[in-house]
């Protein structure tokens, strides 16, 4: 399965195995942080951004693959839509189906609205099942979520909303035992209690998980409550436009049937867009380990309809995605593994990193190390550095794989390699989408009545680097308080007349400027899918 320089390399590895096995790298002063992500870190690279030239964030940057669907037109424009003609009339219309809008749409229900559910692909085809490594919240002895407070926002470089952050952290234990409450089988003790790990920049192990499958398990049981409750989810159907009212107000979306390329007009008192992140739109040529229908539809929708982004230059690329083999190139590599004591190493066997520095950092070092130092390990794709797997096993005893991470075990074992026995190779990978849609504390856009944002389309929970298990975390908090939200607000809302007219106006704008930029957003599925530009 490897190349003889690899196999070469895999015998330095082993070779400095046994002194690395008592050492602890040291940690990177601030000042180095700083100089190591200015030169290697993929945000700072200026030939991956462009201008945005309309709309509310005119004059600020944006990667070049977000900016020019930014500059693109509705797929609406010119079409004869009939906005008198409601195929679908709630209270609570969430669009997006992951963990975010299923907990928007339970707390909503719980609270008596009318709710649906529209995603372009099925239920819980979300970034959030991608997610392994577990769930932050301080609720053990020695924590607290002040203390929670100051990990994150010193790992998002002091950026992060303050309002935003607090409400995160001090609903985070509360969170927890919600989904417990639903079903979530975290991992407990003889006991009964949670056992919690470090992340990177933690100070204190709160991570709450369920083994290596966090996420797909937290999907799971918000997916059977939705359907529990009868819920409606309209599946492999688009939010392609807003409607607003003449009043300014949102007032629903039209839809595409995906299947069978016919629209649909869902009217609605409040909408919550909780539409996911954009890894499939490939920043700078980067692999992703992100789900297929991650193609930054909501900061579309919203931006169109004239609300505000924030921070939407600002990517986390996850240091430790598959860069070897070929089948699960970009795949997601959880934290966990540094946590329970694997040690990245370069192509001589030297560690050149503490395992557990926060994500920005870690994901630059490993660059240098394959761009600036050329002390990464070729590979018929490209280059990465060793995760040195086997020393989790000699750390915490045989078995400790097995136990902790049993679906990485098994992915990798489909491939011929033993992460138990020899190391795996990793490469940052597009991970999550640090900006979006600005929010007030509440959930609310600041520019568009009845219109909110929850997960990982909302910009300013998490400032410019988020810490891991913190965005399972947000899409629970975030996304439960906006369901609550809309349900209340529905009860008050008096709808106008629909329109499309920010559609037309938006158009203007882009001819005011001399944009001609081929295609329509939002773009729904990669370029690489079978469909119309």
């Amino acid at each position: 399965m490897f190349t003889p320089e690899m196999l070469e390399s895999i015998r330095k590895v082993e070779a400095t195995r046994p002194a690395r096995m008592g050492m602890e790298p040291r940690r990177m002063t601030a000042e180095e942080k700083d100089a190591l992500l200015r030169a290697y870190h993929p945000d700072y690279r200026t030939d991956g951004f462009a201008e945005i030239q309309i709309g509310p964030n005119k004059g600020q940057k944006a990667p070049t693959e977000l900016r020019n669907l930014l500059h693109s037109n509705s797929r609406l424009l010119g079409q004869d839509i009939d906005l008198q003609k409601i195929d679908y009339d709630v209270d609570v219309l969430v669009i997006g189906g992951g963990g975010a809008g299923a907990a928007a749409a339970i707390e909503a229900h719980e609270a008596g609205s009318n709710v649906m559910m529209v995603t372009k692909l099925r239920i819980g085809d979300a970034n959030t099942m991608m997610a392994e490594g577990g769930i932050q919240a301080a609720d053990k002895p020695g924590d607290s979520p002040v203390q929670h407070y100051l990990d994150a926002f010193g790992g998002g470089h002091f950026a992060a909303r303050p309002e935003l952050l607090k409400r995160l952290v001090m609903e985070a234990p509360d969170a927890i035992q919600w989904l417990n409450r639903l079903g979530v089988m975290f991992d407990k003790d003889t006991e009964g209690n949670m056992i919690t790990t470090h992340g990177g920049g933690t100070s204190r192990k709160r991570m709450h998980a369920c083994k290596d499958y966090s996420g797909a398990e937290i999907m799971r049981t918000l997916r059977d409550e939705v359907l529990n409750r009868k819920i409606p989810v309209v599946e492999f159907t688009s939010a392609v436009e807003l409607i607003k009212d003449d009043r300014g107000q949102v007032a629903g979306a039209v839809l595409l049937n995906m299947e069978t390329g016919d629209y649909l007009v869902a009217r609605a008192k409040t909408v919550i867009l909780a539409t996911g992140g954009a890894g499939r739109l490939h920043y700078q040529g980067f692999p992703t380990s992100n789900h297929y229908g991650a193609t930054a539809d909501g900061l579309i929708l919203g931006y169109r309809a004239g609300v505000p982004l924030l921070y939407q230059d600002t990517i986390q690329y996850h240091p430790t995605g598959v860069a070897y083999p070929a089948q699960i190139y970009g795949a997601l590599v959880t934290e966990k593994v540094r946590s329970l004591g694997a040690m990245l190493v370069n192509v001589d066997g030297e560690a050149f990193m503490h395992p557990l520095e926060t994500r920005d950092v870690a994901a630059a070092s490993i660059i240098r190390e394959c761009t600036g130092r050329h002390k990464g390990v070729t590979t018929p794709l490209g280059s990465g550095v060793w995760l040195d797997t086997p020393m989790m096993e000699e750390i915490g005893g045989p078995g400790t794989i097995e136990a902790r991470i049993p679906a990485m075990l098994r992915m990798y074992l489909n491939y011929d390699i033993d992460m138990r026995k020899e190391p795996i190779l990793v490469y940052p990978t597009l991970h999550y989408q640090n900006g979006g849609l600005e929010i007030n504390g509440d959930g609310f856009t600041k520019t568009i009545d009845n219109l909110l944002v929850a997960g990982e389309a909302v910009g300013g929970i998490h400032g410019r680097n988020r810490l891991m298990g913190n965005s399972l975390l947000d899409i629970i908090v975030f996304g439960r308080n906006a369901g609550k939200a809309a349900a209340a607000k529905a009860k008050a809302v008096d709808l106008g007349t629909m329109n499309l007219d920010h559609i037309e106006a938006y158009a203007r704008e882009l001819d005011e400027a001399g944009i001609t930029e081929p295609g329509v957003s939002p773009l729904l599925l990669p370029r690489y899918a079978r469909h119309e530009r």
